[in-house]
């Protein structure tokens, strides 16, 4: 029996593998994506997982031993417990906030300004001030050129299904990449926030994973300077 699309992961480089699963925010099937690392020392840096399953937990394991489970903002944390559960030795990680929204949530190690010593090598990160209630990460995978963005950029160069493409469009990410108006709603310091993103638009950003959307395979920098501008 052929294995499931959103059980499969996709090889973006040696190190980078994404899986994709549906998801749907509030009815609309926007979908949604995690992003496997493969740290210096072959072990796993897991990005925003999604739903659990045995068959992704097998797949995660195949690639190699999990160390690290990443909540990259105070939203993204909702398959965190049952992937916690199926790799009791890999160490949770989210950001400031996600403990006192989630108290029985397990986490080991809350994301700073700069990048834990188990991934520096290779990560980069940056925490975008300026929107308390979403407090994303955003991160950049130097060896591959890979940045990683959640929920301040989407890319949906093409959508199936109305529901999809009028939620899209009332967000202004319909057919490109962009960032969502509705982040409007989180920016309490426009001017921390513009900081921020003005820091991380100096990475060379070739490959763009984000978790709703199309991975953006090329021009990244740019896509990320014209997403980024509008907030």
């Amino acid at each position: 029996m052929p294995t499931p699309p959103d059980t499969a992961p996709r090889q973006l480089t040696d190190d980078v593998h994404v899986f994709d699963a549906p998801f749907s925010l509030f009815g609309v099937p926007v979908g949604g994506r995690m992003t496997v690392l493969r740290l210096p020392d072959g072990g796993l840096w897991v990005h925003s997982p999604v739903a659990f399953t045995p068959e992704r937990r097998a797949a995660v394991a195949a690639l190699g031993p999990v160390r690290f489970l990443v909540a990259p903002n105070l939203f993204h944390h909702l398959h965190l417990p049952d992937w916690a559960a199926a790799f009791p030795d890999a160490r949770v990680v989210a950001p400031k906030g996600l403990r006192a929204k989630q108290p029985a949530l397990r986490i080991d190690l809350e994301l700073e300004d700069l990048p834990d010593p188990a991934w520096a090598p290779v990560l980069d990160q940056m925490n975008v001030r300026g929107m308390p209630q979403l407090n994303e990460f955003l991160f950049f995978h130097r060896p591959s050129r890979t940045a990683i963005v959640t929920d301040l950029a989407f890319h949906y160069a093409h959508a199936e299904g109305l529901k999809l493409r009028a939620y899209l469009w009332l967000d202004g990410v319909l057919g490109r990449f962009a960032a969502p108006r509705f982040l409007r709603l989180f920016t309490k310091d426009p001017e921390a926030v513009r900081a921020s993103l003005q820091r991380a638009m100096k990475w060379d950003v070739e490959r763009v994973v984000v978790c709703h959307g199309q991975v953006l395979e090329r021009g990244g920098q740019k896509a990320l300077h014209d997403a980024f501008s509008r907030l």
